[in-house]
């Protein structure tokens, strides 16, 4: 196996595919990186048997071949690099080392062969359709703060995407919480995904997704079945299995009677949240004291004191007392794009939901604690 290939082209390539390697695994061959040489370019795989990225890659080759080579140090190797090298990769199949050389540097890797190398993307697909990388984006960014990180419910693990009804037209629903706060985001129904399964895609997949699609600008292609989701980015392809587990009713838990509604800009009350949450570090809790036209939001620490700040709201309904962690109330906040949001109370002990006035396709719900 011999080829060529310019630096930044191959680190783009590895950074992508160095996230999903395991430092350390069990099996070493997972702790490295299949590179192919064909006709044109390379194929470089990497997998932790539950997520695979794969990406071709233009490349000068002189020999086709295939190889494995650990994936972390390559990376390092390449990123240190000077910018505009071109790199020279030779496999000596005399003692299986992958030898690099870019002008004076050269180094020397060890290789397992690349037969054995393990995949999850065969297998076939039952649905297809493509979405705007955008509204994909937004699907994940707005509800993947939610997910819960528990291992013991391990179906609440990632985001659930699935097929709904919303105002009597179907709607490509996503859907994430831990228990304490719930994040529901919605997209146009894309053609061919009638009748798919509600599947869960996992966390790790998640964080990948998060930040390929922050590259991305065009349509993205998923094909799905019961078990596992690939999402093709023009030359990358990442396939993930899926979380078996039946995602809890949701719905149950969205109030859809919380009378008692506060709007108010976000930002404004992330700036006093924050500021008022210097005094409740240990427990997380601010109280948010509302009456006619005003927001009361105070944290008390019984070893340092307390904290209060005032901020103007709409607001025309009986007072209200409401405890919540600080830090799920900002993490929600920080959702609302529009500048306004509109908060439902029924009471102190009952959910809270919270949307964005500027966009309906869009839901949060808080769990408030006691202060």
């Amino acid at each position: 196996m011999k080829f060529t290939i310019e630096r930044a082209a191959l680190l783009k390539s590895l950074s992508h595919i160095q996230n999903v390697v395991e430092r350390r695994h069990t099996n070493p061959l997972l702790s490295n990186v299949k590179i192919t040489a064909q006709e044109g370019e390379i194929v470089l795989n990497a997998t932790d048997n539950e997520l695979e990225v794969s990406e071709k890659t233009p490349a000068k080759v002189d020999d086709a071949g295939s190889i494995t080579a650990p994936a972390h140090k390559l990376y390092e190797i390449v990123r240190k690099l000077p910018e505009g090298a071109e790199i020279e990769f030779v496999l000596n199949a005399g003692n299986n080392q992958l030898k690099l050389a870019a002008g004076r540097a050269k180094f020397a890797l060890a290789t397992m062969a690349g037969e054995d190398f393990p995949t999850i993307a065969d297998g076939d697909m039952t649905h297809h359709f493509t979405l705007k990388a955008s509204d994909f984006r937004d699907l994940i960014d707005r509800t993947s703060f939610a997910v819960s990180t528990e291992e013991t419910r391990f179906y609440l693990n990632g985001i659930y995407l699935h097929e709904a009804t919303s105002k009597e037209e179907k709607i490509l629903r996503a859907v994430a919480t831990d228990g304490h706060r719930l994040a529901c985001a919605e997209a146009v129904f894309p053609q061919g995904a009638e009748g798919m399964p509600g599947i869960i895609i996992p966390r790790k997949a998640i964080g990948e997704l998060s930040k390929l699609l922050a590259e991305e600008q065009g349509d993205v292609q998923i094909d799905l079945s019961v078990y596992k989701i690939r999402f093709t980015f023009g030359d990358l392809v990442l396939t993930s299995l899926l979380i078996e587990g039946t995602y809890p009713d949701y719905e149950r838990v969205i109030p859809t009677e919380n009378d008692k509604v506060m709007e108010v800009d976000a930002q404004a009350l992330t700036a006093v949240v924050d500021r008022v949450s210097s005094l409740s570090e240990k427990s997380r809790a601010v109280r948010l004291t509302l009456d006619k036209n005003l927001v009361r939001v105070s944290a008390a620490n019984a070893e340092e004191g307390s904290a209060e700040d005032e901020l103007e709201v709409k607001y025309d309904s009986d007072p209200i007392d409401v405890g919540f962690n600080y830090v799920y109330l900002e993490d929600v906040l920080k959702q609302i794009k529009g500048g306004l949001v509109q908060i439902a109370f029924s009471d102190s002990a009952s959910p809270t939901v919270l949307t964005d006035m500027s966009d309906p396709s869009v839901l949060f719900v808080l769990m408030p604690m006691r202060v």
